[in-house]
């Protein structure tokens, strides 16, 4: 059925535990929920006189979906005197009028909401929702006589002189007779997989064909049409789609199944998902073979059919902060802290942008609307910024030049995570592997003022631990024990420990002075160094903090320093 049917924003937004991104309330102050209302509600506008009246798709139909439902939960908190529900049709209108209005689909999300409605309901049918755009086709006497643009439901454009050019479009009918039908024009395509694939733009490669009215013939060959709806035609489901094959419309009956259960109607939706199909489909539509008279139908959504969409592969999420950390190696990466979002039944709360330099490019501030998918089903994965909050937040953004590899061995301002990343990589399995040590137990011990340094917790007792919350006699001296063994770790392992460049342990024979001593020259002399490395060698065993450090190991008695 077709694409533009996104726009209708379904009655189910109210019952907001079948909706997947729906949120509380923002605890917004009036003027700054006002703005942020405005801006999603004129993007809104945008995308819809886009796709609608110039045939562009600026957003995937589940993005944009999930856009309508946010912005009509904000007016409900917000602004409830402001009609939720706005004709986004309203800029695609045209001049000639549908003989009978192209009715909107409700789109159910869930398993339970399509079983609810399969329950009420007998002689039912199921067909790929194509993702194309629709028409309605006159027929007179037997002959094409108009095709109308879906334009706001009622009122749409001529695009006859185009259609009499497609092929794939039946042009004289086999009996003499007036005929309406509703259908979908889609482009072909060759065992297309949407579960792979996806829309591959199909939908808007034949907006933007129509819309230009001039097609060549290898453009018209390539456009097919899907008949989903004969609004005079029989009341039995089956009678209709057998005179529709006689005809020629042949698509209609092969895409169509009777179900009976949920699972029958899952069953098929998984099928057309990840099995070829020759157009581009986002979910399916159930029908229920008694439907209102022709002369009834209007351009609300109609109690006979609805669809049900395939699964979201891409969230929108409204993002609260915008996180700075700091590695080990001074490496600033962003993490972005999102209203919860599901996708694939995980709930996301924190997605990585990745490096200061992309976060940069990308500029994201909280209030803004991004994108996220997973990356192999599982990993969070920052696809795009959908929408820009106005105003412009500001934010305190670490400099990428205060933070290197030999930064940060004290806790100075802004040191504070490299400090920890530091003492994380320590205890870890990568250098002194120490039991029962990990980030967290570093924090405690940084918040509780007991280390300021990367080596001040070689001096600690239990006297000082007995002053922290939540230390009781045990894990304290637990603690110590796992502290004090890593005095007699080898000192090929309080290198790793200490964050040493990466090299061949057999590059790092001798102890602490005889590598100190060597320059780049010598570094470079190794075998398997290059200059770059060589570099980072001697700055290492050269830094003046470092060289404090190694002081500090050396009267602590640890081997090799």
């Amino acid at each position: 059925m077709t694409s533009p049917m996104r726009s209708l924003l379904f009655f189910l937004l109210s019952f907001s535990p079948l909706i997947a991104w729906a949120q509380e309330c923002p605890d917004w102050e009036t003027g700054h929920a006002r703005a942020q209302v405005n801006t999603l509600a004129q993007q809104v506008r945008l995308w819809d006189d886009s796709y609608h009246r110039l045939g562009q798709s600026l957003i995937s139909d589940e993005l944009y979906d999930q856009a309508r439902q946010r912005l009509a939960q904000w007016r409900s908190c917000f602004d409830p005197s402001v009609p939720v529900m706005e004709n986004p049709l309203a800029s695609a209108r045209g001049t000639f009028n549908h003989p009978t209005p192209h009715t909107g689909l409700e789109k159910l999300l869930d398993d339970p909401a399509v079983e609810t409605w399969l329950n009420t309901r007998q002689d039912v049918w199921i067909q790929p929702k194509v993702d194309g755009v629709a028409v309605t086709l006159v027929y007179r006497k037997g002959r094409l006589s108009r095709v109308i643009s879906r334009g706001d439901g009622r009122l749409g454009q001529d695009w006859s002189a185009s259609a009499r050019k497609i092929p794939g479009i039946v042009q004289q009918l086999p009996e003499a007779i007036d005929l309406l039908l509703q259908g979908e024009l889609y482009w072909q395509l060759n065992d297309h997989v949407q579960a792979a694939q996806g829309g591959v733009g199909a939908r808007g490669k034949i907006a933007g064909l129509m819309n230009r009215r001039q097609l060549s013939e290898a453009e018209a060959a390539g456009i097919g049409l899907f008949v989903w709806a004969w609004p005079q035609g029989p009341d039995d489901f089956a009678e209709r789609l057998s005179q529709l094959a006689q005809w020629g419309f042949t698509d209609s009956g092969r895409y169509s199944h009777p179900i009976k259960e949920i699972t029958d109607a899952a069953h098929w939706r998984s099928y057309w998902y990840n099995h070829p199909l020759p157009f581009a489909s986002d979910g399916v539509v159930l029908h229920q073979g008694q439907r209102a008279p022709a002369e009834r139908w209007g351009i609300s959504a109609p109690y006979w059919a609805i669809a049900w969409k395939y699964p979201v592969a891409k969230a929108l999420a409204h993002v609260r902060k915008v996180h700075f950390q700091i590695g080990r190696t001074g490496r600033i990466t962003s993490v972005l802290e999102v209203e919860p979002v599901r996708l694939d039944d995980r709930k996301i709360s924190r997605v990585s942008v990745g490096s200061l330099k992309r976060w940069q490019a990308l500029d994201i501030r909280p209030g803004d609307q991004v994108s996220i998918s997973l990356a192999g089903q599982v990993i969070p994965r920052l696809d795009h910024v959908i929408l820009r909050s106005q105003p412009r937040v500001e934010l305190q953004v670490p400099r990428a030049e205060d933070f290197h590899p030999l930064s940060c061995w004290q806790l100075a301002p802004g040191c504070e995570e490299q400090l920890l990343a530091r003492l994380t990589w320590l205890s870890g399995a990568q250098g002194l592997a120490l039991p029962h040590i990990g980030r967290e137990t570093w924090n405690t011990l940084i918040q509780a003022g007991l280390i300021g340094g990367l080596l001040d917790w070689l001096t600690l007792d239990e006297a000082e631990l007995a002053n922290i919350d939540g230390f009781g006699e045990r894990s304290s001296a637990r603690l110590l024990d796992s502290l004090r063994s890593a005095r007699q770790r080898p000192f090929a392992q309080w290198l790793m420990a200490l964050g040493v460049p990466p090299t061949a342990r057999n590059n790092l024979r001798g102890g602490w002075q005889t590598l100190a001593a060597k320059d780049t020259q010598a570094w470079l002399a190794e075998d398997g160094i290059g200059p770059g490395r060589a570099a980072q060698l001697s700055a290492f065993f050269r830094d003046p903090q470092v060289l404090a450090l190694s002081e500090t190991l050396r009267a602590a008695g640890v081997e090799g320093f």
